[in-house]
């Protein structure tokens, strides 16, 4: 196994270079969770997967509650399946508090506060309402509930974490909340050990070649609770090694001998670069700074035949969307065909005209 085997195989399993799937909800529950930090470009993480779809569909899917956009795992905000939102919130929910405590200290939030919170989130949502983030800050400050210094965004954490509040549909162009128990009446619990298994069966089949520390990285779990779930999955994975680190993942896939040149525009904070903590088979070090900046923030980058060789952004406008593109390197002729190709499917995607502009090579 090289570096160009894992990047091809990873583009498989993620579904990116082909999809076994026809909805959001079957693409979902195989990635496990999807990072949804930016909304918009999560859709389109999902968009580039299933490219039969529209953005329109896509947030049709999340609307209806297939999807939820929630708190959990390391924590930041991810998209998860109905089917796995609440054994997902169960697994990681000890561990996020363990690292939450100390914030809540500095903000003055006290066990009663957030026992108070969640009251009024309760009171305030049921009857399947839904509500805004500064609608609820309104009810919380009503209740006498302070939300200011950043004590709204921890007092819904806490809340989504606990499984009280998730994601409800969204409301013109502003996202809001909605109780958990009304939009997945249907509670899918899992003893910790079936948890434990099936999230690192999930992340090794859709997310491998991975190592041990790739899914510590991004699941969040104590060490010995990742280690004891890849244990419990080596006898359904195979494994490869690249100098001391050994790559697991599943043996399902068909990996033909030679792949035509393929070329993707992936969002920020997309799972092919962030799910793993060694990302040196899809990026140099040269580039790394310059598509991760130094305080964890992921940029759009394109992809070509696996590696990371530019970044791309979007400016949208009302019947338009312009596509400005980055290089790091020289392309060839038939990349700048497939790069320009890659971003007009973009345009499929949202239902607009695209404007394609290159930028000078770095």
């Amino acid at each position: 196994m090289n570096s160009s085997d894992i990047s091809t195989i990873r583009l498989q399993n993620q579904q990116i270079s082909a999809t076994n799937f026809k909805t959001v909800k079957e693409l979902v529950n195989w990635m496990g969770a999807m990072q949804a930090q930016d909304y918009n470009q999560a859709k389109w993480a999902i968009g580039v997967r299933l490219p039969h779809l529209t953005e329109t569909q896509i947030e049709l899917a999340f609307n209806q509650g297939k999807i939820f956009r929630t708190h959990l795992m390391r924590p930041t905000w991810h998209f998860v399946s109905a089917d796995d939102i609440y054994w997902l919130l169960e697994l990681t929910a000890k561990q996020i508090k363990s690292t939450t405590k100390s914030r809540h200290r500095d903000l003055g939030l006290t066990e009663s506060d957030l026992k108070k919170s969640k009251d009024v989130l309760v009171k305030s949502l049921e009857g399947n309402r839904a509500l805004t983030r500064e609608e609820l800050s309104d009810q919380l400050n009503r209740a006498g509930i302070n939300t200011f210094e950043q004590r709204l965004p921890h007092i819904l954490m806490e809340a989504e974490i606990d499984g009280i509040i998730c994601s409800g549909g969204i409301s013109g162009k502003n996202q809001t909340y909605a109780l958990l128990a009304e939009r997945v009446p249907v509670k899918k619990t899992l003893p910790k050990d079936e948890a434990l298994a099936l999230l690192a069966k999930k992340y090794f089949t859709s997310h491998g070649p991975a190592t041990l520390p790739d899914f510590i990285w991004w699941s969040g779990l104590p060490v010995s609770d990742a280690r004891k779930a890849l244990e419990m999955n080596k006898a359904a994975l195979i494994s490869g090694t690249i100098g001391t680190d050994t790559y697991w993942f599943s043996d399902s896939v068909d990996r033909p001998s030679s792949l035509p040149d393929s070329v993707y525009l992936l969002p920020a904070f997309d799972e092919y670069l962030i799910s793993y903590k060694n990302r040196s088979s899809a990026i140099t070090l040269e580039n790394h700074t310059k598509a991760i900046s130094n305080n964890g923030i992921f940029r759009p980058v394109i992809v070509v035949n696996g590696q990371i060789s530019g970044l791309w952004k979007r400016t949208v406008k009302k019947d338009t969307v312009l596509i400005e593109l980055d290089h790091f390197r020289p392309h060839s002729k038939k990349e700048m065909q497939l790069i320009e190709k890659a971003a007009r499917s973009f345009g499929n995607f949202s239902g607009k005209n695209v404007e394609v502009k290159f930028l000078e090579s770095n």
